[in-house]
């Protein structure tokens, strides 16, 4: 450590001697000047004089030839490029500063290549200050878009990103004309910033200015739409590119996946792997593998996973630990950690995939040992790993385990909790009944509660029929200005399971005056690679009429081995026959019997739904795995429901 000090201190030194010396070998730079220009500017002496041979590299071979001169470099072309050496090896701000006075004090300041240098090295030191910068580049008389342009880079990445497009304003407003580089990297700043208002007029300026053809702009401009979730323009910009690469693709794919259009991802990497638009690369993978994760489209995934193999991507850590959350996801375990076997090292993003994978499928017990033995080989865990043993803790009603591990993280290995944490908490707390003290968590943790955490308590309450307390927590999202359709939903389940009617028609009054609209059941199933997704009563699939028949056949079956409707999830005050036909026909259902229908005796049927899967349809899939020998699986919005025999691995609805 002490020879790496005095090392350190030894080159400051040389740098401090270095820059001292170019200072005060300022005084002779004048006088050398004069020498130099003063023979060329005298008209009484001839010019040639001052070719001799020893200037001359070449002689020509042909007479009529003239030899080519080779001027050696003035004194103050030698002090310019002194002082470009000294700028490109200097990182350390004072020395930086040093070497800016120097500049202010010579004429050197307005030299566009050194000026443009300094600034360079300003903005992108280790120290850098980019309010110092921005001094420096108005001491620039005349700044060219090259000094723009690194000054908005500069901007674009920091924690002041507007600043890069008021600087893209003012070098328009200048008459400087913006060039690709410019437009990047204010477009990459509206990102950071989220202005689609700026974004709009950055994209106007392109086309104006004739960068339509800019593919690589282009492909930024994507990705400022698809992050502003503007999915129709992102394709729109797509749809106009001359020349579309993988990046393009990846972006677009991108768009589809952060606006929810999963099943259209899926169709984008067919097109680009059979009709040969470009070749997906690793990234493409990554993207289409949480495609399939958020589908439970586990034949897809699959397939994804042998273009990987194929493709020599197999070794790739992130595209493993994106396949384990893949598997995991479909409810496929076996599969998962045989991807988790054949990583070679194991980072913590591993570990807490699997963990998180064992948790969500209900192997809580393993999730903890998996932990253990993380901890045993020296591997640390980190948030997320935390946030997959506390929800482990959960799905298995550990509370006990479960606080204990809260109180470890930050005693045993310095982690602060954070609202997932909690969330996980109030979760495992709402599952084992104990909402009072589920409350007190949320109103004494050090965090401010989100929606989603008062939301878990509003499941919590809809499930043990606390009316009292969901009231309270719908008080709290509307402080926040979070309430959705769905909290109310749950509000009317709360209602409706105490048979409150007076209250739920009350609420839906409410919800009509104020044009609040539910977001509809949505379940989708995989059959042979394509995602066919149902709401209730839907009559949009080519195959309705077979399904219809079908589900009548299960519900006939199923009443013969004891199944009867759970009419408490009906929410309007109807008959019970009349509340059994309404659940007749729920998005699951649906999905269960297509399942039936064309898959043959035998095959898993998993269903994913974007919304918390009702007591019916619960108890519907436990009689359906039991009468037709199929293992079910259903994944909805908090947890995975696996039903084999007649049983369901999670021992309730929860």
């Amino acid at each position: 450590m002490c020879l790496r000090q005095e090392k350190a201190k030894e080159e400051t030194n040389l740098k401090m001697t270095q820059i001292s010396a170019l200072i005060n070998r300022k005084q002779h730079i004048v006088p050398s000047l004069k020498l130099s220009i003063s023979p060329f500017t005298s008209t009484s002496a001839p010019i040639h004089r001052h070719f001799t041979p020893e200037t001359c590299q070449e002689t020509c071979q042909n007479n009529n030839q003239r030899p080519k001169p080779i001027l050696k470099p003035t004194a103050h072309q030698q002090h310019e490029q002194s002082i470009v050496s000294l700028v490109k090896s200097t990182t350390h701000k004072p020395h930086l500063l040093q070497i800016q006075a120097h500049l202010t004090r010579s004429s050197l300041l307005q030299n566009p290549k050194i000026s443009l240098l300094f600034l360079s090295a300003l903005c992108s030191s280790a120290s850098r200050d980019l309010r110092y910068s921005r001094l420096f580049f108005h001491q620039v008389k005349n700044p060219a878009a090259s000094h723009y342009n690194t000054l908005i880079r500069a901007y674009s990445s920091s924690n002041s990103p507007k600043e890069a497009f008021f600087l893209f304003r003012e070098m328009r407003q200048e008459g400087l004309k913006p060039d690709p580089i410019s437009f990047s990297f204010v477009i990459k700043s509206c990102i950071k910033f989220r202005s689609v208002f700026c974004g709009l007029q950055v994209h106007g300026r392109i086309l104006r200015d004739g960068f339509r053809s800019d593919c690589l702009l282009l492909t930024t401009l994507m990705d400022f739409y698809a992050s502003s979730s503007c999915r129709e323009e992102a394709c729109k910009v797509f749809d106009e590119m001359p020349q579309k690469d993988t990046v393009a693709w990846n972006v677009l794919i991108s768009c589809y996946l952060r606006n929810g259009r999963t099943r259209d991802v899926l169709m984008l990497f067919d097109s680009m792997e059979n009709e040969n638009f470009c070749e997906p690369d690793d990234v493409t993978c990554l993207l289409v593998t949480q495609a399939c994760a958020n589908l439970g489209a586990l034949e897809f995934g699959e397939k994804i996973h042998r273009y990987i193999n194929e493709r020599g991507y197999g070794t790739a850590r992130n595209l493993c630990n994106s396949l384990i959350a893949m598997y995991s996801r479909c409810g496929c375990l076996d599969k998962a950690y045989d991807v988790f076997k054949g990583i070679g090292e194991k980072n913590v993003i591993s570990w807490s995939a699997m963990i998180s994978g064992l948790a969500m499928n209900g192997y809580g017990r393993d999730a903890i040992q998996a932990f253990e033995e993380m901890q045993r080989i020296g591997i640390a865990p980190d948030e997320q790993t935390f946030t997959g043993v506390l929800s482990a803790c959960s799905h298995c009603g550990l509370v006990d385990e479960g606080m204990e591990f809260l109180n470890r993280m930050s005693k045993e290995f310095g982690i602060k909790p954070n609202i997932h944490h909690y969330g996980c908490v109030v979760d495992l707390l709402g599952r084992a009944g104990l909402l009072d003290q589920a409350y007190q968590v949320i109103i004494s943790m050090k965090v401010k509660p989100d929606a989603t955490i008062w939301r878990t308590l509003l499941g919590a309450c809809r499930i043990h029929g606390h009316f009292t307390l969901g009231e309270r927590v719908i008080e709290h999202l509307i402080e926040l200005k979070a309430q959705e359709a769905g909290d109310y939903i749950l509000l009317l389940n709360i209602y409706s399971s105490a048979g409150n009617w007076e209250k739920v028609k009350e609420l839906r009054r409410f919800l009509k005056d104020k044009g609040i609209q539910t977001t509809p059941g949505c379940s989708s199933i995989e059959i042979k690679g394509v995602v066919h997704e149902f709401v209730v009563n839907d009559v949009s699939h080519p195959r309705k009429h077979e399904i219809y028949d079908k589900l009548d056949e299960i519900n006939k079956q199923l009443k013969i081995a004891g199944y009867v409707s759970e009419v408490t999830s009906e929410l309007h005050d109807l008959g019970a026959e009349e509340k059994a036909d309404a659940l007749s026909c729920h998005s699951e259902k649906l999905a269960l019997a297509f399942g039936v229908l064309a898959t043959p005796p035998g095959t898993t049927l998993r269903v994913t739904k974007n919304l918390r899967i009702c007591v019916d349809c619960h108890s519907f899939a436990r009689f359906l795995s039991g009468v037709y020998n199929r293992k079910v699986i259903i994944r909805d919005r908090t947890r995975f429901h696996h039903f084999i025999d007649g049983h369901c691995s999670c021992n309730d609805y929860w």
